[in-house]
């Protein structure tokens, strides 16, 4: 019923746009990032009030938890976390970082901020073991590992042996020594 009453809100955007740039009526950017051009205007257009406020991220995980974020926070967080990236984490443009988390809000967050300061995104999934991080840290140059308590134990086990890895990033209440904190950095 929801979607019927707002149908407009929920519609993808007409093609106009694009037959534009197709008849190159519309310029294209040289270097495109999606954070930028088009996360930041839809940010834009929203704190304007030229458009209602939509979530740009609505996640719920099995126990009924719920995060909603418009495309302004979305935005802002984003960039908090890029700051996060770049300073704390000392990453830079071209840096690659291994990103193994189940999907939360934060792995969002942390693809989008990868996206404005162009680190590169490896993601993996949580079932790794500590043989496959270490080959994907190894073959990768990955300079930075994201995990969660879960998978930490694994990652230390193998950082040793990972001579580019220099930043170990974990989303998670408790502490690890050598770790950062994600929520305390954020």
């Amino acid at each position: 019923r929801l979607f019927h009453h707002h149908h407009k809100t929920f519609a993808p955007l007409n093609f106009t746009d694009y037959e534009a740039i197709s008849r190159s009526e519309q310029e294209v950017p040289e270097y495109f990032n999606f954070a930028s051009d088009v996360l930041d205007k839809w940010s834009q257009i929203e704190k304007e009030k030229k458009r209602p406020s939509n979530p740009a991220l609505w996640w719920i995980n099995g126990k009924g938890d719920e995060t909603k974020w418009s495309f302004e926070e979305l935005g802002i967080l984003s960039q908090k976390v890029a700051n996060v990236l770049s300073g704390p984490c000392n990453l830079q443009r071209g840096d690659r970082v291994l990103v193994i988390l189940p999907r939360i809000p934060e792995w969002w967050l942390l693809n989008v901020a990868c996206m404005r300061t162009g680190v590169i995104f490896i993601p993996g999934t949580t079932q790794l073991t500590a043989e496959d991080i270490c080959y994907r840290l190894l073959s990768s140059k990955a300079k930075c590992v994201i995990t969660t308590d879960a998978l930490a134990p694994a990652v230390d086990s193998v950082a040793s042996k990972c001579q580019f890895l220099k930043t170990k990033l974990i989303i998670s209440e408790s502490r690890r020594a050598e770790w950062l904190y994600f929520s305390d950095l954020l």
